[in-house]
């Protein structure tokens, strides 16, 4: 079969024919119909040697750590509702199934993953960038039923992650209240339109290129503003002079944080999702009193299955460019050139 895999620190990803994977005992092998991109494959690209190494990554990797596929073979002892043919979509965040997080579907908190080299597919586990790929176990699929694979397999990261972290912040978010968004592509955009389905919240959309500002607009953001100096200011005018009731920072590097640090208003939520390498530092005096600061990871199984709920009812959609599978390294450069407009799909 065919794969993308990164083989080598510091290259780009390329496409090799590898063996396809047979299932070992409470595995599943899935016949893959979508891979997701996201930044998170390039993250994890662009570490050092001696970074990528000591995280444990292994080489060859198969990327893609969002994937939906159709049920190709049961392992041995699988003990699910499972059939061959069904459609579904993987969860990522692939936990030990014991502890007391997961045990209440919260397997992006497990507290025995990292101590069991349990990593998730295209974070440490082969991915979703191929014609087939392992699932470690059926409780990691979620069904798809009659949704579109291409258009909707990003959700099980880029639209997983927003919801989790607004769902923390929902009670601060009834009317009257402000929700800024700090970057609105591939997760950004995603989270304005859950923001819209599920708060109440008038909701601000900020990044640096008119074309994402454009698809926030399309998406249903009320106000969208270029990422600038002048930003706190304007946002503070929106808000009356008291600054958002929740920030959602998708970007996650130093002037991002510290706008939102700056436009935080008492009693707030600040919620850092990207991985942009930024810093903050907190003291009384330079944020708001009584405001939180997150840092969610991924979210819950029964979360995902929400989102999916969403789309179902037409309350979601995807920005997606798709690429063949052929064509996957050069998703990954359109991704670092910042040229993809909403989410990069890989379809074998």
């Amino acid at each position: 079969m065919k794969a993308l895999r990164y083989v080598e620190v510091g290259q780009p990803p390329v496409v090799v024919d590898i063996p396809i994977p047979k299932p070992g005992p409470g595995q599943v092998l899935l016949k893959v119909t979508a891979g997701g991109v996201c930044h998170s494959d390039d993250y994890v690209m662009s570490l050092p040697e001696e970074d990528y190494l000591a995280q444990a990554y292994p080489l060859p990797l198969t990327l893609g750590h969002e994937g939906a596929g159709i049920v190709h073979e049961l392992g041995e002892g699988v003990d699910s509702t499972l059939k061959v043919g069904d459609a579904v979509a993987v969860y990522g965040p692939w936990g030990c199934g014991r502890c007391h997080n997961c045990s209440m579907g919260m397997e992006n908190y497990c507290t025995n993953a990292a101590a069991e080299g349990i990593r998730p597919p295209g974070l440490g586990s082969q991915g979703s960038m191929a014609e087939y790929m392992i699932v470690d176990d059926a409780r990691h699929l979620v069904p798809l039923g009659d949704l579109d694979p291409v258009q909707n397999v990003s959700l099980t990261d880029a639209g997983l992650t927003p919801y989790h972290a607004i769902k923390r912040s929902l009670p601060k978010l009834g009317a009257g209240t402000f929700a800024v968004v700090i970057g609105t592509g591939g997760l950004g955009h995603v989270g304005i339109q859950i923001l819209k389905a599920v708060s109440g919240a008038t909701v601000i959309a900020l990044d640096v290129s008119d074309e994402k500002l454009k698809l926030a607009t399309e998406v249903g953001a009320d106000h969208v503003l270029i990422s600038d100096a002048s930003a706190a200011d304007k946002i503070r005018e929106l808000t009356g002079g008291l600054g958002a009731n929740a920030v959602f920072d998708f970007v996650g590097a130093n002037p991002t944080m510290a706008l939102a640090q700056s436009v935080a208003a008492f009693d707030s939520d600040v919620t850092i999702v990207g991985i942009g390498g930024g810093a903050m530092t907190l003291s009384f005096g330079n944020i708001a009193y009584d405001a939180a600061v997150r840092m969610p990871y991924w979210g819950s199984r029964s979360e995902l299955i929400e989102v999916l709920d969403l789309a179902r009812a037409g309350k979601l959609h995807v920005a997606v460019e798709t690429y063949s599978l052929d064509d996957g390294p050069k998703a990954y450069e359109d991704l670092a050139a910042n040229s993809i407009r909403g989410r990069a799909v890989i379809v074998p």
